[in-house]
């Protein structure tokens, strides 16, 4: 649970701290649940603005194959405000999440990926959805 600690300080707490530390440190975070080339093939991979396909991504990148505790973990570090969802505003950032020169995601991309996430309507993604998007 330290990465969680590296991540998460009391400046995100009340914000999105979406500067270039905290982009470092999502990315050591999420290095110690996945392998950095997976991430990177994956980040190529998608590369392209309105490319992203958060299946094929999530295959790439291994997170498909880990456990639901390691899903969760993936989790916790792309909750930026630790408020216990990924908001619409913090998916955009998605792969940031994963590498600090992962690109923003459109406004289409980030809106279909909500829609697929969101079983329960309320406008952002719980735990319990992100794990079940994952493992889909």
């Amino acid at each position: 649970m330290l990465y969680q600690l590296s991540y998460r300080g009391p400046e995100l707490s009340s914000s999105i701290n979406r500067d270039t530390d905290s982009h470092k440190a999502a990315e050591m975070a999420m290095n110690s649940i996945l392998n950095a080339a997976d991430i990177k093939k994956a980040l190529d991979a998608f590369a392209a603005a309105d490319s992203f396909d958060h299946k094929k991504f999530f295959e790439m990148v291994g997170l498909k194959a880990k456990s639901a505790e390691d899903v969760k973990k993936a989790f916790l570090v792309l909750d930026a405000d630790a408020s216990g969802f990924i908001e619409e505003e913090e998916l955009k950032f998605v792969l940031k999440g994963f590498a600090s020169d992962g690109r923003d995601l459109t406004d289409k991309e980030t809106k279909a990926f909500l829609n697929e996430a969101d079983k329960d309507g309320d406008g952002m993604i719980g735990i319990d959805e992100f794990v079940a998007l994952v493992h889909e």
